[in-house]
């Protein structure tokens, strides 16, 4: 090549990459955002898993877009988490979408519906039964986008001041309980109490509460229950799992760049595996410890199962004739939930109880 050819050529190179240029830096700007959370720091399995999404997302996109993570109280309070995303004072919160049953009660379906399903089953059926459309649907109306970022797996049922021995003992309890459940223990006489995290242990303590329940040994180990109520029950059955939700303004989410969001989706499935795996780590030894501290460990009636599981057949019937979000929701669910536990009753069932003997016997 002649040297004023290859000086042509080069100088055409030169303008492409300075045309160019821009355009690359424009598809990757530097982002910077604020995630409300309704966990306390104590928590480093909800609130660490915040902590891992940020860290997720700073990973993906070569420290481009960053989320900075904020406790409960430290802009809002963790129960207002929706309402701080809705009007655009966060870009995005990371809460239960239970904790705002009182403005829709299809919110329940986000995080669990009481007897519905577990953690495998809600992935499943948020991912590819079109749970994740439907509650999506629903959070259009709140301004908001969401994606599954954390989960509890099974919960514990509870701490007990007084032995439950049948459905009359619940009467005029004053438990703290989340959600959308507190709806049905009402039809068997307990009074429900909606509170945060760090204000459950204070009013155990002083009384104000007769029983509690928060996700599972190894957070109710950190927050001190076992100091104040010796009797623990089981299973949580308003929560055969804990989903926590990554919720996102519309507006901002609609800013962001196509990679961006994809970074999102990926770094909040990325949460949810690695909440629910800490989680199944940590519990089997915090219960240990807990038994050893003084937990008496108790299973829940079959009478009183019986009766919560009627009561919430009758409020979800009522529900599902007046409210248009629930009865989507719940027509969906429902069929998933059949087919899945007679699938899982073949496969899981049988060989976790088969796996289950042989351990009694090692």
């Amino acid at each position: 090549m002649k040297r004023r050819q290859f000086l042509q050529a080069a100088g055409v190179g030169l303008v492409a990459s300075t045309v160019a240029a821009p355009a690359i830096a424009q598809s990757s700007p530097e982002v910077k955002w604020r995630l409300a959370a309704s966990w306390p720091k104590s928590l480093d399995t909800l609130f660490g898993g915040c902590e891992y999404f940020s860290k997720r997302i700073a990973e993906i996109t070569d420290n481009k877009f960053q989320v900075q993570v904020f406790a409960a109280g430290e802009i809002v309070p963790g129960l207002q988490v929706l309402d701080a995303v809705q009007n655009g004072t966060v870009e995005m919160g990371n809460t239960a979408m239970y904790y705002y049953f009182g403005k829709n009660p299809a919110f329940t379906f986000g995080t669990a519906l009481p007897f519905g399903l577990n953690a495998r089953q809600m992935i499943s059926w948020v991912r590819h039964a079109g749970g994740e459309e439907l509650l999506n649907d629903l959070l259009k109306d709140f301004n908001c986008i969401g994606f599954a970022a954390a989960n509890t797996g099974a919960q514990m049922g509870g701490w007990f001041r007084k032995e439950i021995n049948s459905p009359d003992d619940l009467k005029g309890l004053k438990m703290r309980i989340g959600g959308f459940a507190g709806t049905i223990v009402s039809k068997l006489g307990l009074v429900p109490q909606q509170l945060a995290a760090g204000d459950i242990y204070p009013a155990l303590e002083k009384g104000t509460l007769d029983a509690c329940e928060w996700v599972g040994p190894y957070d109710d180990e950190k927050l001190g229950f076992v100091k104040v109520a010796k009797y623990y029950y089981y299973p949580g059955w308003w929560e055969g799992c804990g989903q926590a939700h990554n919720l996102i303004n519309l507006a901002k989410w609609n800013e962001l760049p196509k990679a961006y969001q994809s970074a999102v989706i990926t770094a909040s499935n990325d949460a949810w595996v690695w909440t629910l795996s800490k989680y199944d780590a940590l519990n089997p030894v915090a219960l240990r410890r807990l038994i050893s501290a003084g937990a008496q460990l108790r299973a829940f009636p079959q009478p009183v199962m019986e009766a919560c599981y009627k009561a919430a057949n009758e409020v979800y019937d009522g529900l599902s004739k007046n409210n248009p979000h629930f009865k989507k929701l719940y027509d969906s669910l429902v069929p998933f939930r059949n087919d899945s536990f007679a699938w899982l009753q073949v496969s899981e069932l049988g060989f976790d109880s088969f796996m289950m003997r042989m351990r009694t016997r090692t």
